[in-house]
């Protein structure tokens, strides 16, 4: 069982835009992939739909966003990573499977 908030995607059916909230925040995000580097992004829009940052690439351990500085962004920790700790690489052969989008906040 994970100790963290996953999001569970569906990556057979990419590009794929989802509404979430983090407390009193919401927006949309979209999954990307990307088959000649074979990797995912992120794109964030506002809740009205206009973007905010676009092609985010997932990057193992890495807090989405972390390199921005932007009032509209979620004030959130949203981190590619693998619980099970078999793997530390984000690809299509290990996103959805072993590796997951977490909100690293630890839930008891």
């Amino acid at each position: 069982m994970s100790k963290r908030y996953k999001y569970e995607l569906r990556l057979d059916q990419l590009p794929m835009m989802f509404d979430t909230s983090f407390g009193n925040y919401h927006c949309s995000l979209q999954i990307n992939y990307n088959e000649v580097g074979d990797f995912y992004t992120v794109d964030l829009y506002d809740i009205e739909g206009k973007p905010i940052i676009l092609g985010e690439k997932l990057v193992y351990g890495k807090r989405l966003w972390s390199d921005y500085t932007d009032y509209r962004l979620p004030s959130i920790d949203l981190v590619p990573m693998d619980e099970s700790g078999l793997t530390r690489v984000v690809n299509r052969e290990t996103f959805g499977k072993t590796v997951f989008l977490y909100i690293d906040s630890v839930v008891d």
